[in-house]
Parts: structure tokens; C-alpha cells; sequence
């Protein structure tokens, strides 16, 4: 099993704009005798994954989809060449391995950038036209190691999101580890934080190497 998910401290990365998550120290064993720690947090902090409600009104939430959207077979495509948009081109070739998956990564190789300025910025996202094609999938999500689907701007229209939110197609965003499994067959186990009218969750990822 290899780990795919973001620890939680209160210096890691957030979206831009997002208060950063507070760990705070509610009962300590010198004066209660049992330790407990008080989480705030948004729910799209670190390695998490993004429901239709997060977009829209209508959209189911992630407390809403059985248990088994968040485990299947997966797929992960290296697309950290790609400068600027990834085109349908660019993952013609893994068409084949898209039609027996259900979830497919995309390495960016910004996972490596991780607590740097460069984190926010530059890193390949989906085309529109990218992202339609790949709704002809049983795809349950797709994954990124990047801090979003989309670009971060101010006035993001947030395309991609609207795109596979809108066909019950789940995000995970703010992945690592993901390089060691290209080329691999793994299966991917998601499970977010089951809170009530999910528009988002922090998931722990896992990847289960398939032998």
C-alpha cells in the first residue's frame, strides 16, 4: 500500500484565499489525563475530494454516494510534460486501460512543489475538450497532485469542475506519491470525512498495488 494523502498541519498549503487549518490542543494529559485535539479546518483542506454540491445547487453531496464511489480500479497517467492545457491527444494513448478503470490520477509532477510559491502556479490542467472526452469513462473521480483541477485565478470559471461535478464525476485534488505508480495496476481506496452535506471533504488515499 502506498500513502497518497497530505498530512494536516497548520502551516501546510490552502487554496488561496482559504484559511489555513488550526490544530488546537483541547484536552492534554497533564490536566484532563487523556489527550484531544480541537480540527478547524475548511472542507476542501490538503488531500480531499470535491462533490457536485460544491458547484451545484442541485449537486449530490459526498455523505449522499455509497461507499463503494470512493474504491476501484486505477489509472495513472504521467502528463508532467504537458506545458499549459492537456489535450485529448495527450491521453489517446491510455484510451484502452480509461475503458476497465474507474479512477484516473493525473502525475503533474507539482506534488514536488509542494510548500513553495510554485505550488499555486503553472501547473497542466485539463482542456475543456480534455475533460469531455473523459466523461465517456466509468470514471467514479479523477485525481490530481496539484492544489486544483483548474487554474488558480481570480476569475477562474472553473470549467473542468463544472465538467465532471456535473456528471457525477468526483475530484481529488492536493495528491502525492503518484510517480511510482505509472505504469503500475493499483487500486485506489478514497474515503472521505463522511460529514453531513458534503460539499467537500479531507479523504485519506491510499493506492493497493494489483498483482
Amino acid at each position: 500500500m502506498l500513502d497518497l494523502t497530505r498530512t494536516i498541519t497548520p502551516d501546510m498549503p490552502v487554496y488561496p484565499g482559504t484559511r489555513p487549518p488550526a490544530l488546537i490542543d483541547a484536552c492534554a494529559l497533564e490536566r484532563e489525563g487523556f489527550r484531544e485535539t480541537e480540527l478547524r479546518m475548511f472542507s476542501h483542506t490538503g488531500t480531499h475530494m470535491d462533490s457536485p454540491a460544491h458547484l451545484f445547487a442541485d449537486g449530490k453531496t459526498l455523505d449522499q454516494f455509497p461507499a463503494d464511489s470512493f474504491y476501484g480500479p486505477a489509472l495513472a497517467v504521467d502528463v508532467s510534460a504537458v506545458k499549459g492545457r492537456i489535450q485529448p491527444e495527450d491521453l489517446l494513448p491510455h484510451q484502452q486501460a480509461l475503458q476497465v478503470v474507474q479512477f484516473l490520477i493525473l502525475y503533474t509532477g507539482w506534488e514536488h512543489f509542494w510548500g513553495q510559491q510554485e505550488y499555486f502556479q503553472g501547473f497542466p490542467v485539463l482542456s475543456p475538450a480534455a475533460a469531455r472526452w473523459l466523461t465517456q469513462f466509468n470514471l467514479k473521480a479523477v485525481g490530481v497532485d496539484a492544489i486544483s483541477v483548474d487554474p488558480v485565478e481570480a476569475a477562474s470559471p472553473l470549467f473542468i469542475h463544472k465538467i465532471f461535478l456535473g456528471q457525477e464525476i468526483l475530484l481529488i485534488e492536493n495528491l502525492c506519491n503518484i510517480q511510482p505508480l505509472i505504469g503500475r495496476n493499483f487500486t485506489l481506496c478514497c474515503l472521505p470525512l463522511k460529514t453531513r452535506r458534503a460539499d467537500g471533504a479531507p479523504a485519506r488515499a491510499v493506492a493497493i498495488e494489483r498483482v
